[in-house]
């Protein structure tokens, strides 16, 4: 098994403890992910980007302290993290109206929670790589 050191490192970015718990047990299950941190809102997740430095935000695109100008500092504020976002929403990806949001925030991947079995770590993976 790999160490968690070289890993890619995921911010969990979701209001639900019900998704959050069950993502971050899906992704505990993959030696090359490692979640660094977890946000319940908006404000936390630009606070963790900054400070964690994660390679992978995955964001839910619809939480509680939602204004108008959040998107757009979302994503400034992630793009100078360095971090990639991952969408995460309860409509389908295709869904013009959560692509639009999605690419809001800067997503480069925006995924339907019900596929999240699997299509999320394939997905971290390529991010990840990305990077690299």
């Amino acid at each position: 098994m790999e160490s968690k050191e070289n890993c890619i490192g995921v911010l969990l970015a979701d209001d639900a403890a019900t998704i959050r718990r069950a993502v971050s047990r899906l992704l505990e299950e993959e030696p090359r992910v490692k979640v660094v941190g977890e946000a319940v809102n908006f404000s936390q997740t630009v606070f963790l980007a900054i400070t964690l430095k994660p390679d992978v935000v995955l964001l839910d695109l619809h939480m509680p302290d939602d204004h108008a100008f959040v998107p757009a500092f979302i994503k400034s504020q992630l793009q100078l993290s360095g971090a990639r976002v991952l969408g995460m929403s309860l409509s389908s990806g295709d869904d013009e109206e959560s692509r639009v949001r999605a690419e809001s925030f800067g997503a480069v991947t925006l995924l339907d929670k019900a596929e999240f079995g699997r299509e999320l770590i394939p997905a971290i993976l390529r991010l990840g790589a990305a990077d690299a």
